[in-house]
């Protein structure tokens, strides 16, 4: 049973990386998950410490996550049309077979939403789609960031007890 949640919560880590790319899946709460199946195996002590503030880390990190695209835009002289043009050209780019389909849903959402809202001010929407831009990138590697220290705390703790497990 301890391989098996073993697997599992690597399955959830693995995840939770791909998360941080993906605007379904929220990336660090998903790694925090294989944490939590690794702390559940009878072999490891359970450490409610450590479990806490890998979870409010997280926790943090995913309720972060809504604003700082926003907060990108914003920063770059968007509108909140900007920020709703850049969600949705996230999704429609999640499901394009475009290589980096994100990355362009985020921009040119944001930039055709700016012109939704002012059909005229190509270069204010041009900036706002930047500031989504990197906004983006910038949400982007905060998770991956997070997801990728979740992933080396799990193999650490599996290859201390590694002789208890095989």
């Amino acid at each position: 049973m301890d391989i098996f949640l073993i697997l599992i919560g690597l399955v959830f880590l693995i995840l939770g990386i791909i998360g941080s790319f993906l605007p379904v899946l929220p990336g660090p709460l998903t790694s925090w998950i294989g944490l939590l199946l690794l702390y559940m195996t009878k072999i490891i002590p359970l450490d409610w410490t450590f479990l806490g503030i890998t979870l409010a880390i997280a926790a943090f990190i995913w309720g972060f996550d809504y604003f700082i695209p926003a907060i990108g835009t914003k920063h770059f002289g968007g509108t909140k049309y900007g920020v709703y043009g850049t969600t949705i050209g996230l999704i429609i780019g999640l499901l394009s077979p475009i290589p980096f389909g994100m990355l362009l849903g985020a921009f040119f959402g944001a930039f055709f939403g700016e012109l939704i809202h002012d059909s005229k001010d190509t270069d204010r929407a041009l900036k706002a789609s930047f500031g989504a831009f990197v906004g983006f990138l910038a949400s982007a590697t905060i998770k991956f960031s997070i997801a990728a220290v979740y992933l080396v705390l799990f193999l650490g703790k599996v290859w201390e007890y590694k002789s208890e497990f095989f």
